[in-house]
């Protein structure tokens, strides 16, 4: 379904340039769940948003291939690429308090994919996003449809997030780092959110984050990135059974162990 092919992308607003993807190639199928792991600074965020379209600052320099469904996304017009984003490759990011506009209703912002893509019957928009905002097991959807971001949780700013990203109905979802400002309680109901989205409306995922030990819950293929590129990739079982890069074994080793219920780490 997504094919990338020799991606490098390269920032030119200081004196010398800096490459934060340098040549790396992979390929999603329909339906499939691929996590990018890797600490701060690897590239992998930079993957996403070239994915998703959202490289467009004149001081970059993108090269190689974004293919989805023949069309290579790094380089089709502007008026093209709005068609497919949000109605066929949706995202999802990290903080939904700064991704959500504190002046809307919860209502307005979910709908304003559909809105994007034409539909303008006020009716219509309401129906489907009550029915999104159902769909991530928000409790009172009409309620909440009529509220502000700031009287929800952070937990819930994230299902709505989520209900905006898939009211289209989009083929790929990306979800960067979408856990990572909660705590682990609600990153378990996420991740577990993010798995029946996959199951139910069979909509492939790339999940990015740095905590290899939530890739490990959700995806079914993992690429570890370093300095903007691929250091290793494979199957979720291969990767945590047999690694084979060094970075990879460090990732493993650095993820925390559980511990005996009453027993604290000091």
């Amino acid at each position: 379904m997504l094919c990338v092919n020799h991606l490098t992308i390269e920032f030119h607003d200081h004196s010398l340039p800096e490459t934060a993807v340098d040549d790396i190639s992979f390929t999603l199928k329909e339906g499939e769940i691929l996590g990018i792991v890797g600490e701060s600074g690897s590239g992998k965020s930079m993957t996403a948003l070239a994915v998703a379209g959202l490289l467009n600052r004149g001081d970059i320099k993108k090269s190689g291939e974004i293919l989805w469904e023949g069309k290579n996304l790094l380089f089709v017009d502007r008026s093209e690429l709005r068609n497919i984003q949000g109605k066929d490759i949706a995202i999802v990011f990290q903080d939904p308090l700064t991704g959500l506009n504190p002046l809307r209703k919860i209502g307005w912002q979910v709908e304003e994919a559909l809105r994007v893509h034409g539909e303008r019957d006020k009716m219509k928009l309401r129906e489907a996003a009550i029915k999104a905002l159902a769909d991530v097991k928000l409790p009172e959807p009409e309620k909440i449809y009529q509220m502000y971001p700031h009287e929800l949780s952070g937990g819930m700013r994230q299902r709505v997030m989520i209900a905006a990203a898939m009211i289209c109905k989009p083929k790929l979802l990306i979800a960067d780092e979408p856990t990572t400002a909660l705590d682990v309680t609600i990153q378990a109901q996420i991740i577990e959110l993010l798995r029946e989205i996959n199951q139910t409306a069979d909509t492939a995922i790339l999940f990015i984050s740095h905590d290899l030990s939530l890739v490990k819950q959700l995806a079914e293929r993992v690429l570890v990135m370093k300095d903007g590129k691929i250091a290793e990739e494979g199957t979720v079982e291969k990767i945590f059974q047999n690694p084979s890069a060094m970075y990879t074994k460090e990732l493993i080793a650095a993820i925390p162990a559980m511990l005996p219920k009453g027993v604290k780490n000091e």
